[in-house]
């Protein structure tokens, strides 16, 4: 009955966000604004992105062997493997900053420590292929290599700082996971759950494939032009898949464990797409904090600079891609590169809807410790960028 009624109001709220016309509400200001950033994130977010990231954590939680996620991400797992794994896990997966959440939760809850959890938490939105070429093409060569290369760096560093932050709970969690018996053995090969999962990855990509970062040739826009074929076999393949390999029961299990995800984690987003909303207001449209007041605070490359860069980019929600022509208008009235870098290290990656609901999967503690990384790291990082590269 709870299941139900949880389920009901959901969809009642996605529904109402989707259909209703809030662009012709007879008001404007922060409230509007966060209305209609909601739409967006109904309309553009919500079916391809986060729908499919569900199932997938999802089947993580019901069908990968929790021994394995031990063996490879636990807390007493090889470090090398581990992170490596973790930090270029973004250049796979094309997901923005909440999307990436019920993906990081299924690793987590299946016994990942929190170190290699959080590189791949970081990293997932933020090493984007698209997003780098993008930036490059934009934004000039030198951001586009440097955000490419501070991701990957950040991650490996956070993931690792945050284990040793936390080393003795996550010492406590190896000696836990060394007396683990494991679960019976595989209901399938392994090659058949392999097959599965990388349908379902397929049809992430590929059905939120963007064609802004491959100009208008080339292999990204080929792949753009068929990418609702991609699309289509790869989601065919995975309902053949389904039909031949899996029980009735199993699949019973997946959509409860699906449902779980999303229970938890879609009334937290929503609630932080409409705050984000009011506060900063939707790309290129004013909020209650007026636009010029950020792009004031972001000239030159001072450490405060970077810091309010960094900062406001962890609480703005962007989706995949939008942080490019963000910051080309930013540059345009006078942001400097360093804080241009800073925010593109800490703003993809972190968002407030995004804080929200890591919270309810780490801890507060964690969580703080977690954003004061990104942030720190990625002011340190743009000030020295602006030092070096900035006019």
């Amino acid at each position: 009955m709870k299941n139900s009624l949880a389920f009901g109001l959901i969809l009642a709220v996605f529904l109402l966000a989707y259909f209703l016309p809030f662009a012709d509400l007879p008001f404007g200001g922060p409230l509007k604004e966060a209305l209609l950033l909601l739409q967006w994130y109904a309309r553009e977010h919500v079916i391809l992105c986060l729908v499919p990231a569900f199932f997938i954590a999802g089947g993580i939680s019901v069908f990968v062997n929790q021994t394995a996620v031990i063996r490879y991400f636990g807390a007493g797992a090889n470090k090398f493997l581990a992170y490596g794994v973790a930090s270029v896990s973004g250049t796979i997966l094309a997901v923005c900053s909440c999307t990436v959440l019920p993906l990081f939760s299924g690793i987590y809850k299946r016994g990942a420590g929190i170190g290699p959890a959080t590189a791949f938490l970081y990293s997932g939105p933020a090493i984007n292929v698209l997003a780098v070429i993008l930036t490059a093409r934009v934004l000039g060569m030198e951001l586009g290599i440097a955000r490419a290369a501070g991701a990957v760096i950040f991650s490996v560093v956070i993931g690792l700082l945050m284990h040793l932050i936390f080393r003795r709970e996550e010492m406590e969690k190896a000696a836990g996971q060394m007396h683990f018996g494991g679960e019976a053995g595989e209901s399938r090969p392994l090659w058949k759950n392999g097959l599965y999962f990388g349908s379902m990855v397929a049809f992430l990509v590929f059905a939120n494939w963007s064609g802004a970062a491959g100009g208008e040739e080339g292999s990204w826009m080929f792949v753009f032009r068929i990418k609702w074929i991609l699309s289509g076999l790869s989601l065919a393949a995975l309902l053949l898949m389904l039909a031949a390999w899996f029980r009735k029961e199993e699949l019973g299990e997946w959509v409860a464990a699906t449902w779980t995800f999303a229970r938890q984690i879609l009334p937290l987003l929503f609630a932080g797409v409409l705050v984000a909303g009011v506060l900063l207001g939707r790309p290129g449209r004013e909020g209650m904090i007026p636009s010029h007041w950020v792009a004031g605070l972001v000239g030159g490359n001072s450490l405060s600079a970077n810091f309010f860069a960094s900062f406001a980019g962890a609480l703005m929600y962007f989706a995949t891609l939008t942080e490019v022509p963000i910051l080309q208008g930013l540059i345009g009235a006078g942001m400097g590169k360093g804080p241009a870098l800073s925010l593109l290290l800490a703003g993809p990656a972190l968002s407030l809807p995004n804080m929200l609901v890591i919270r309810s999967i780490i801890g507060t503690r964690k969580t703080l410790v977690f954003v004061a990384l990104v942030v720190a790291m990625a002011t340190v990082s743009g000030f020295l960028f602006g030092a070096v590269f900035g006019e």
